[in-house]
C-alpha cells in the first residue's frame, strides 16, 4: 500500500505540474516541436523583419485573414498557438475583454486609482511607476496563461464635455497633461524599449474626436463628430500624437464615430497618412470592437460588406477586433477591392509587435520569471494608497477645519450611499481587486465611528433614511459626508444629464449639515465634475474632498487626509461648471471654441471664460506655498530653416511656422524657488501656463515637488519654444506668434518676448 501511496502521490504531482504549466506552452518556436526547428520566423538572431516575412510567406490566404482579427487562430502546422488579442489594463490588469481570466491561480490584481484620479496628481513619476507595476502583474498573469501581451489601455481622449459617462477613463480635458500622461503610462506598460523590446504592448485609444456615448438620443455607433482642423490638430489629437512619438506606444485603436463625415477605421488621412506616416507608429492599428461591422450595419458607409473590409485594410487597419474582417475579406480579394498584399502589409504590422513581444522567441522569454508571487504585493497597494492620496484634490476648506484631530473629534459619524463601498471605488474597466479599504474602514482607524447610508444607493429615490442620519450628525464630533455618482450614473454607453447630485443627495447633505453638532466635511466620490455651488455656499459645511474613483485602498487614502496624515496636493483636471452650463452646450457640439453668434460659450478653461464652481487646476493645500522666479529668460531668437516669406503669415498677425524652424536648442530653462510657508511637509504642483500674443491661455508644463515645512526648494521646469509657444490657426497648421508672450509660473506673472534673428539683425 505504501508503494501504492507513493505513486498515486508522485502522478497527482505530475498532473499538478502539468497542468500549471499549461499556460507557458510557447505560444510559437517550442524547441521541444521538431517541426519547427528549422524555420527561419524561430531563429532570433535573425532580423525580426526577416522573421516577420518567412513566416508570411508560410501562410495561406485563408490562415492569413483568420490572424488579423482578436481572436486569431492558432496554426498547428506551424506550431503557433491561437491567441486572444484583446485584454485591458486601463488602472491594473481588468477583468475587460476575453484575453484575461481571474481565477484560482491569479484571483485578483493591483486595481489602482481610476485614471481621471490620478491625473489629479500631475505627477509624471508615479502615472510610469503605476504603468510598471501593472505590467509586472500582467507579465505574471502572461506567464500564468491568465493574460494576454497586448492590453488595449490608456484611453486619452480629451475629457471635452463635463457629461461624458467615460470621462473618467481620462486623463482630463486639457491637451498638455493628457499627452504626457498618455506617455508617461505608455512607458511605464512597454518598458524601456531596450532592442525595440516590448514588456507588454499598450494601446492609445479611441482615436479620434470620441468623447460621446449615448446623449440625448445620440450614440457612438451613429455620431458624426464635425471637427475642424484647428481642434483636431490642437486638442483632439494631442494626447495620440505624444502616445506614438514620445511614449512609443505599440497601438492605437480608432473609434466608433465619424470624423467629418467618415469613419475613422475607414480613413487612410487619419490611419496611414497622420498616425503611421507623420507621427511614425511602430506598432499595428486595431478598430474598436465591432467598428468595421458599425460603418457597415449600422452608418451605411459602404454598399457591400466586402467595400467595407476593403476600406478599412486599405485604410491602414491591422486588426478588427470583432469577426468582421474574418467574413468578408476573402470576399473583397476576390472582387479585386483589395489585394492580398495589403492583408501582407497589416499581417506584418501585427507579427512584429508579437515578435517583440519575444513571442516567437520559444520558452525563453525575458520576464519569464514573474509569477503569482508578484501579484498583490504590499508594496503594490502601497503605491495605489500613495496614487490616491495624491490624486484627491481639497476643494474647500473654511478656517482651517481641515485635518481634524482624532483627539480632538474622537467620534465622527460617516453618512452617504458611497460611505462604505467597495467596487465603486475602482471605477469602470477595472478588474478584481486584491481587497478594499472602504471610507468608513480607513476612518475607522483613527477615531469611533457612527455610521448611517443615509441613501440604500447613489440614485438617493427617497429621504426614508435621512433622519438617522441626521441623528448620526446631532451625535458625532463632527460629520463625514460621503456622496457622489458610481457607475449606475457615468460610464460607458451611459453619459448623465446633468451636473448635480443624483436624486435627493442634495437635501441630505444641507439636513445633515444643518443638524450637525461639528464640522461637516463633504466627500464627493466621481469621474466628472458636480455642481455644489449649494455646497460651497453653505455655512455649516466646513469643507469639500473631490477624490475620484480612488481605487482598492481608497478609504485608507481619504481618511489619511482629513486626519492630517497627508497634506492634499491634488490640481483638478478639468472644469468644474455650473448646472445651467450644459443647457447652453449641446453634446454633439464639437467646436472647443466660443461662437457668440449663437450664444455657444465655448468649452474647457482654455475658452470658456463664464462662471464656474471650481476652475481647473484648482487645489488646496494646509500649507502655505510661494513662489521666486530665480532664473527666468525674457526673450529668445528663432531662427528660420527657410525664407522669411515662407515663415510668415501676414504682417499683421506674424507668426512663424513650426515646420520653418530650427527647433533644436529651443529649450527654456525656469528656476523657481518653492518655499513651504506652512508647518506640515507636503507636495505641491507648479503649473505654467502660457498666453501667445492674441492668443488663449494654455497649460505649457507641470512639475511636482516635495517640500518640508518651512524650506524651500529649486525647481526647473523647461518651456519647448516649438512644442510649448506655438499654437494652432485655424488650417491646422501649427505656428510660433512672434512677440510678447505671458508666462504664469504658479502665481508669478513673466513676459517672453520671442523673436526672428531677422528682427534683431534690423
Amino acid at each position: 500500500m505504501g508503494s501504492y501511496k507513493k505513486l498515486i502521490t508522485f502522478m497527482l504531482l505530475i498532473f499538478i505540474v502539468i497542468t500549471l504549466s499549461e499556460g507557458r506552452v510557447p505560444f510559437a518556436c517550442d524547441p521541444n516541436n521538431g517541426l519547427t526547428r528549422g524555420y527561419k520566423f524561430c531563429n532570433t538572431r535573425v532580423p525580426i523583419h526577416v522573421r516577420v516575412q518567412d513566416l508570411i510567406g508560410r501562410l495561406t490566404l485563408p490562415e492569413k485573414i483568420r490572424l488579423v482579427v482578436n481572436n486569431a487562430i492558432a496554426i498547428p502546422r506551424l506550431g503557433i498557438q491561437g491567441y486572444e488579442w484583446w485584454s485591458e489594463a486601463l488602472h491594473g490588469v481588468s477583468n475587460v475583454g476575453p484575453g484575461t481570466k481571474f481565477g484560482a491561480a491569479f484571483h485578483a490584481a493591483t486595481s489602482f486609482p481610476q485614471v481621471i484620479t490620478t491625473a489629479a496628481s500631475f505627477n509624471q513619476s508615479l502615472w510610469l511607476e503605476i504603468g510598471r507595476i501593472v505590467s509586472d502583474e500582467a507579465r505574471a498573469m502572461y506567464n500564468g496563461g491568465a493574460a494576454g501581451l497586448t492590453f488595449w489601455s490608456p484611453n486619452v481622449n480629451i475629457f471635452r464635455d463635463p457629461r461624458w459617462g467615460r470621462g473618467q477613463e481620462t486623463p482630463g480635458e486639457d491637451p498638455t497633461l493628457a499627452a504626457k500622461y498618455a506617455a508617461s503610462y505608455v512607458q511605464g506598460l512597454q518598458g524601456n524599449g531596450a532592442g525595440n523590446r516590448l514588456k507588454v504592448a499598450a494601446c492609445c485609444k479611441h482615436y479620434t474626436a470620441y468623447d460621446l456615448d449615448n446623449w440625448n438620443g445620440v450614440d457612438r455607433f451613429h455620431f458624426n463628430a464635425k471637427v475642424s482642423k484647428q481642434d483636431l490638430a490642437d486638442t483632439y489629437d494631442v494626447p495620440f500624437k505624444a502616445c506614438v512619438s514620445e511614449g512609443k506606444v505599440a497601438s492605437v485603436m480608432c473609434s466608433y464615430n465619424q470624423v467629418n463625415g467618415k469613419p475613422t477605421c475607414a480613413d487612410p488621412e487619419l490611419l496611414r497618412n497622420t498616425i503611421r506616416g507623420e507621427w511614425g507608429l511602430n506598432g499595428y492599428i486595431v478598430s474598436d470592437c465591432d467598428s468595421v461591422g458599425v460603418y457597415y450595419d449600422t452608418q451605411h458607409y459602404t454598399r457591400t460588406p466586402e467595400e467595407a473590409a476593403a476600406a478599412a485594410i486599405k485604410a491602414g487597419l491591422d486588426l478588427d477586433c470583432g469577426p468582421f474582417l474574418a467574413l468578408h475579406t476573402d470576399g473583397a480579394i476576390k472582387q479585386g477591392l483589395m489585394s492580398e498584399n495589403d492583408l501582407n502589409l497589416a499581417l506584418a504590422n501585427l507579427i512584429t509587435v508579437q515578435m517583440r513581444l519575444g513571442m516567437f522567441d520559444g520558452p525563453a522569454q525575458p520576464y519569464g520569471n514573474l509569477g503569482t508571487n508578484i501579484v498583490c504585493l504590499p508594496a503594490h497597494n502601497e503605491v495605489a494608497v500613495e496614487a490616491a492620496r495624491q490624486g484627491i484634490v481639497l476643494l474647500q476648506n473654511k478656517g482651517n477645519a481641515l485635518p481634524l484631530n482624532p483627539t480632538r473629534y474622537r467620534t465622527v459619524g460617516v453618512i452617504g450611499p458611497n460611505s462604505d463601498v467597495t467596487e465603486t471605488m475602482i471605477g469602470n474597466y477595472a478588474g478584481v481587486a486584491c481587497g478594499y479599504t472602504t471610507p468608513l474602514q480607513g476612518i475607522a482607524r483613527y477615531v469611533r465611528t457612527l455610521h448611517q447610508a443615509g441613501c440604500s444607493n447613489v440614485a438617493c429615490s427617497g429621504n426614508q433614511l435621512f433622519g438617522s442620519a441626521e441623528t448620526v450628525a446631532r451625535q458625532a464630533d463632527a460629520t463625514v459626508l460621503v456622496m457622489g455618482l458610481d457607475q449606475s450614473i457615468e460610464a460607458e454607453f451611459r453619459d448623465r444629464v446633468g451636473l448635480l447630485l443624483p436624486g435627493h443627495q442634495q437635501e441630505l447633505v444641507s439636513r445633515v449639515a444643518r443638524a450637525a453638532r461639528g464640522p461637516v466635511i463633504l466627500v464627493l466620490m466621481s469621474g466628472g465634475p458636480i455642481d455644489v455651488t449649494f455646497a460651497k455656499n453653505d455655512p455649516k459645511i466646513s469643507a469639500i474632498l473631490w477624490v475620484g474613483y480612488p481605487g482598492q485602498s481608497g478609504g485608507t487614502a481619504i481618511a489619511d487626509i482629513i486626519f492630517g496624515r497627508t497634506n492634499p496636493g491634488g490640481r483638478l483636471p478639468n472644469t468644474w461648471y455650473p448646472q445651467n452650463y450644459v443647457a447652453k452646450v449641446p453634446m454633439t457640439n464639437m467646436d472647443m471654441r466660443p461662437n457668440p453668434a449663437i450664444g455657444y460659450p465655448g468649452r474647457t478653461y482654455r475658452f470658456y471664460k463664464g462662471p464656474v464652481v471650481f476652475p481647473f487646476g484648482h487645489g488646496l493645500s494646509y500649507s502655505r506655498f510661494t513662489h521666486t522666479l530665480a532664473l527666468a529668460p525674457k526673450q529668445v531668437s528663432v531662427q528660420f530653416t527657410t525664407t522669411h516669406a515662407q515663415a510668415f503669415t501676414n504682417s499683421s498677425n506674424k507668426a512663424m511656422k513650426v515646420s520653418h524652424a530650427k527647433c533644436d536648442e529651443l529649450e527654456l530653462g525656469f528656476h523657481v524657488d518653492v518655499k513651504n510657508e506652512g508647518s506640515m511637509d507636503g507636495s505641491h504642483t507648479l503649473l505654467i501656463f502660457s498666453k501667445p500674443p492674441n492668443g488663449v491661455k494654455q497649460l505649457v508644463n507641470f512639475h511636482k515637488t516635495y517640500v518640508h515645512a518651512g524650506s524651500k526648494t529649486r525647481v526647473k521646469v523647461g518651456v519647448h519654444v516649438c512644442n510649448h509657444l506655438s499654437s494652432v490657426d485655424e488650417f491646422g497648421v501649427r505656428r510660433i506668434p512672434i512677440g510678447k508672450h505671458e508666462l504664469q509660473i504658479g502665481d508669478l506673472k513673466h513676459s517672453l518676448l520671442v523673436q526672428t534673428l531677422d528682427q534683431i539683425k534690423h
